[in-house]
């Protein structure tokens, strides 16, 4: 590959970790929020309260944008000693975009639930803090990794 293209993608792998794990907080948020909507819904049609504790868990996969965003200022740094990194910011963002999904997943549940009961809230919150809790390992295991490549 010549080098001048190869130069335009140095950033790549920097990028990738961002948008993958946005792509799945923004995904994981929308599908949890969808069904906050729907149990919001279901309480004003049988007039009852509607908990706004559902935006709680409707806004949990989106932290794993802010760890995308950690993961890519520290492969930024690299990137400026000539290093790439395209294949770990692509595996690094699907794994904390992937917990942010089915974060959101775990979370259209729990809204639906506490919307139905009006109960298990902190319950809730210990299933979606399990699915972080990946999001957050992948953060920290890639950033020692990324230490190590620097040296």
């Amino acid at each position: 590959m010549e080098q001048g293209l190869l130069i335009q993608f140095k950033d790549l792998g920097a990028i990738l970790v961002l948008a993958l794990s946005a792509l799945g907080s923004g995904s994981g948020a929308g599908i949890a929020g969808m069904s906050a909507i729907g149990a919001w819904k279901k309480n004003f049609a049988q007039n009852k309260a509607a908990s706004f504790l559902l935006v709680a868990l409707t806004a949990a996969p989106l932290t794993q944008t802010i760890y995308g965003f950690i993961v890519m200022n520290r492969m930024l740094s690299l990137t400026l000693s000539g290093q790439y990194l395209w294949g770990v910011g692509a595996f690094a963002g699907a794994a904390i975009g992937l917990s942010a999904y089915w974060q959101g997943k775990c979370a259209a549940v729990a809204c639906d639930a506490m919307g139905e009961t009006g109960k298990g809230f902190g319950n809730y919150l210990v299933v979606l803090g399990m699915t972080e809790t990946v999001a957050l390992l992948v953060m920290v295991f890639t950033i020692v990794f990324l230490g190590h490549l620097a040296g």
